[in-house]
């Protein structure tokens, strides 16, 4: 039985759509270049450009969905669900292709003539909502603003990932990560808390 049309043109966007991640996150916005693309997604320019107009829409949809990319799931709470998720993104940094060219893409936007800080907005919600939690549960210390916390900790955690990409391609990640919170918990988290708190030694476990 022939394959339906609408179920064929959803594969060939997600075709596409990994392609260009695969090509973004190998040569950036300025080295990418739609010929790439289509090569790489082994589809005709017909099929592309029904798709995608323009490598910048390719790059916009890349780039929108970011958390969509990760599938995190674990059964801790409050800090150390903060702690698991941030080491957890450090593995799909090394491994997901599309979360590492959304991330690429979100450092070099200025090259497409966008300005968006969603993606980082959306990382910032997430930790936020993790630092409430972490209040709840009598966590933090009592002059730690969770809302600006969050805003440090993205702010950090995106300035750690780009040097560890330039040093080792992010091999030393997470051990970058470990020097971060022994810094970082001492100032946000109580003594009872901290004496709780481990680092994941297998990220992968933490995947949905």
């Amino acid at each position: 039985m022939a394959e339906p049309k609408q179920e064929r043109a959803v594969k060939t966007r997600e075709t596409i759509l990994y392609a260009a991640a695969e090509i973004f996150d190998e040569c950036g916005y300025s080295g990418a270049s739609i010929s790439k693309i289509m090569n790489r997604a082994q589809v005709t320019q017909g099929g592309m450009y029904f798709h995608f107009k323009s490598k910048r829409s390719l790059a916009q949809a890349v780039l929108a969905h970011q958390q969509e990319f990760v599938h995190f799931s674990v059964e801790t709470a409050g800090l150390q669900k903060l702690i698991d998720l941030t080491f957890f993104l450090a593995r799909e940094l090394q491994n997901n292709v599309l979360f590492r060219a959304s991330v690429r893409l979100a450092v070099e936007q200025g090259e497409f003539g966008a300005r968006d800080d969603t993606a980082y907005q959306e990382w910032v919600n997430e930790f936020h909502a993790l630092l409430r939690e972490a209040r709840n549960q009598g966590e933090l210390l009592a002059d730690v603003d969770e809302a600006e916390f969050a805003n440090v900790l993205v702010g950090a955690y995106s300035g750690i990932q780009v040097f560890s990409n330039v040093s080792s391609e992010r091999v030393d990640l997470p051990e970058r990560l470990v020097s971060m919170w022994r810094y970082l918990l001492p100032a946000v988290a109580t003594p009872q808390a901290r004496a709780k708190f481990s680092f994941p030694v297998d990220p992968q476990r933490l995947a949905a």
